[in-house]
This record gives C-alpha cells, structure tokens and sequence, in this order.
C-alpha cells in the first residue's frame, strides 16, 4: 500500500512540473496543441530585432514602392518630385522597362519591374505588374523597415502628416492602413474594402512578410479584377487584415472643381492627393497645377498638421459666419451659417465614372449662383514665420478675395457691404503638435480680432486657437 502511494505522489508531481511549464511558457503550450491538429495555419509570428527599437516612428522607417511607366513619367514626375527627398525618402518608382538617357540625381530613384507577362497568364500586365511591387520592394531587403507606402506617380504624398499618421499604430502588428473612394459608384464597381492605390496605402513590415508570401497565387486567382490595389485588397482579405481607415488619404476619384472637397477637410491630417490632372487647379488663380501644389506645399512646409484643417468663427458684432482652411481658403459669410453646413463640402465638382453630381462617400451641399446666398472667397496669398520662440512659435498667412466673375453684378444688400470691403484676411496660428493626432479629435477654434467700430475695414486679423472647454459652438436663436 505505502509503495503504491509513494507512487501516486511521484505522478502527481511530475504531471502538476509539466504543467507549471506550460504555464510559465504559453508559447510551449500552444505549440503543443498545435500538432494535435493537421489543418496548420500559416506562421505568422515575426522576429525582427530593428522592430523592437523604442522610439518613434519617422521618414527613415518607411519605403515607398511607387507605380509608374515609361510612357507616363515625362508628365507625371513633376507631382512626385514635389514631395520625395533625395537622401532622406527611400524607396524606387518602378518602371515597365529601362528609361533612356542619364537619369537626373534629384528625381526619384528608379527599378524596372521582374517581367511578368508569361507566368500570369490572365488579367492586364500593368495591373499584375504593379500589385507586385510591394513583393519586390520587400525582397530588395531594406534594414530598419516599419512600414511599406505603395502610391501611383501622379500621387503627391506629404509625408511628415504620414509619419505622424502611421506613428498611431503598432508597426510590429499587421496593419493595412488607406482609404477607399469618393465617388460611391467606384466602391460599388471596385470595392469599399481596399486602399485606393492612388491614394496610396501603407503595410505593416509583419503584414508585408506574410503578403509577399500569398500574393502571387492572389494574383492568380484574381485575375479578372480591375486594378493592381484590386488584387492586394482581395489578398489582405484572404489573410483576414481589413482595411483601417485614415481619412487624409484622398483618392480624388472626382472631375471638375476640387475646392469644395478641399476647403471641407476632415479633422485629421491631409496625407496624400491624387488624380491632380483630372481636375481644375486647387488655386484658380491662373496659375498651373503644380505651380497650386508648390503653393499649398509652401504652406505645409510651415506647418503640415493645420493644412486643410479647418476653424469656424460666428462674429456677433459683424454678424458674419467664418470659415478658414488653413493654408488653402477663407470663406465669409455676411449673415449666420450652422456648423453643420460649415463643415459640409460644397458641391463644385462631379463624380469620377459617370460626371454626375451624386452619390458621394460625404454630404454635399450646392453652390448657389446667386451673388447674395454664397460666401465671399478668399485664397492664400501669402505664408511665412510668426513667432518662432519654443511652443509660442506661430505662422503669418494671408488670404486675398478671388472673384470668379468679376464682370457679374454683386450682392449690393445692405448687410453685404461691410464684407465687400475686405479685401485682405490675416491670420496667424499656433503650430500644431503633431501629438495631437494620437488624441481624440477635434476641431480647432478662431476668433476675429480687428476691433469691430462699425466701419468697413479692407483687412481683418484672424486668430487660431484651441477650443476653451466652455467655448459655445450655438447660434442665437
């Protein structure tokens, strides 16, 4: 009897040992249970070194991979050359084939793409050429990579706001971050469920390890899908990643105006714009596209996280509703306008397929032709340095009134005359930190600060600011 329980207490022991091992090693545990089953999944699990450095995402953790061809770099290098920085952007455009000539040292670095054409046997070359550049990009073998960008030649991308966007999330999980379109009629055509290739889209390195295994047989098996961005979204939903969505990625999946969409950004940062010659200039003050964009980058550069970003003001006194984009417009308006009409696009441009007026992914709002129920519109004129000392350090923007059709009659109500007068709007903001991204959202506050005498002033001073915790936002009854 005292053998046989001697015994007892000598299994115990050692099942209660093997067990405290699972215990102290879940990993143990698990691999242990895994080869009770024959159906494995695929090994996810990612040990990168470089991955594990504690400190902050930046420019130097990210590699572009950028879809281009020979026949369309001539007219499209001007967009890209905007925002990529020689010795500090890494990444290549990749072309179809070896371009001619010397190729300029200030413009992008180039790779011409592995020729596809005979293993894919369906679906266009260019589509399956340029879905797989993120396994090429990813097989070059960079050091120290957090995140793979992908975007189109004609993509203008303002990386510092893509920094800051991406420095949100946890690099070492697998992230699948853009946004899908404007126009409902290409989500419904291509899919809600995919970042827009023009719009760009960044990978996680841990998704982008797990992808590159995947996505030739994705492109195999989704051959009969439109775009390339159309094949990496059905492939990111057969590994089970969906889609997180940053609304600074603009697709511009529109024709006509931009400038209702533009001077009704979200409240988040403006990280990418796309399809810029399919629409009118952003400033249409006579000037090209890319002279526009030079003059919105002028703007970012001060301060990237206020571009686009909008304030609202309600001006008792004055009775006049403001709205500024920072960097881009102010809008007047000579009587009282709502925050939610504020804050809803105007109607200025088409939808991409069709030209149609609807549907959009985002409420609109007309653009009346009637001189009297539209605001007075003003562009940016001028940026610079205001205060530059410590977290005081402000910018100087100024804004000067466009009139599209100067030969048309204007408003003459008496309540319009004050706001007729202004010619020119100052305004001088706070540089935003771009830890406020990581917060809540939300909209900023401004305030006209030109003392009201009743006389019409041809400028006005308008001060940004963050919104008092009893600020009111209502309108008198």
């Amino acid at each position: 009897m005292k053998l046989t329980f001697l015994l007892f207490l000598f299994v115990s022991f050692a099942f209660l040992f093997s067990l405290s091992g699972w215990i102290r090693d879940p990993l143990l545990f698990i691999s242990t249970l895994n080869t009770l089953t024959t159906t494995k999944c695929p090994d996810t699990t990612t040990k990168i070194v470089v991955q594990n450095q504690e400190y902050k995402t930046n420019i130097s953790h990210l590699v572009f991979g950028i879809g281009g061809s020979i026949q369309t770099w001539e007219s499209r290098k001007h967009y890209a050359e905007l925002w990529w920085k020689p010795n500090v952007t890494r990444g290549y455009v990749w072309f179809d084939e070896e371009p001619n000539g010397t190729w300029p040292e200030n413009s992008l670095p180039y790779q011409v793409s592995e020729d596809v054409s005979e293993r894919f046997k369906y679906g266009t070359t260019s589509a399956n050429r340029i879905a797989r550049i993120v396994l090429e990009t990813y097989r070059l073998g960079f050091e120290n990579v957090r995140w793979f960008v992908m975007g189109d030649d004609d993509t203008v991308f303002f990386t510092e706001n893509l920094v800051t966007v991406l420095a949100k999330y946890d690099h070492n999980q697998m992230y699948y971050i853009g946004m899908n379109s404007e126009s409902v009629e290409q989500d419904v055509s291509h899919s809600y469920t995919m970042g827009y290739g023009g719009a760009g889209f960044a990978i996680s390195y841990p998704l982008a390890k797990l992808l590159v295994r995947v996505l030739d047989g994705c492109i195999e098996r989704y051959s009969y899908l439109y775009g390339s961005d159309a094949r990496v979204g059905a492939c990111m939903n057969e590994i089970g990643v969906p889609l997180t969505k940053e609304l600074g990625f603009h697709q511009v999946d529109i024709h006509g105006d931009p400038y209702g969409l533009l001077a009704a950004h979200p409240v988040a940062p403006l990280v990418s714009l796309h399809h810029l010659d399919y629409v009118n200039p952003i400033f249409p003050t006579n000037i090209s596209q890319i002279d526009s964009l030079k003059r919105l980058m002028g703007a970012y550069k001060m301060d990237p996280g206020r571009t686009l970003q909008q304030s609202f003001y309600h001006d008792w006194r004055r009775n006049w509703s403001v709205s500024v984009s920072w960097g881009y417009t102010v809008q007047i308006y000579p009587w009282y306008v709502k925050d939610s009409l504020l804050r809803t696009a105007f109607q200025t441009f088409q939808t991409f397929g069709s030209w149609s007026a609807e549907p959009f992914t985002f409420n609109t709002r007309p653009m009346s032709s009637e001189p009297c129920e539209r605001p007075l519109v003003y562009f940016l004129d001028n940026v610079k340095n205001g205060n530059e000392v410590g977290e005081d350090y402000e910018t100087f923007t100024s804004y000067k009134r466009f009139v599209a059709e100067p030969w048309r009659d204007e408003c003459n109500r008496t309540d319009f005359r004050s706001a007729l007068a202004l010619d020119t709007i100052n305004i001088t903001a706070p540089r935003i930190d771009p830890g406020m991204w990581s917060k809540a959202p939300q909209r900023q506050c401004c305030e006209i600060t030109t003392p009201f005498d009743g006389v019409a002033n041809s400028s006005v001073h308008i001060r940004i600011k963050s919104c008092s915790f009893d600020e009111s936002f209502s309108l008198p009854r």
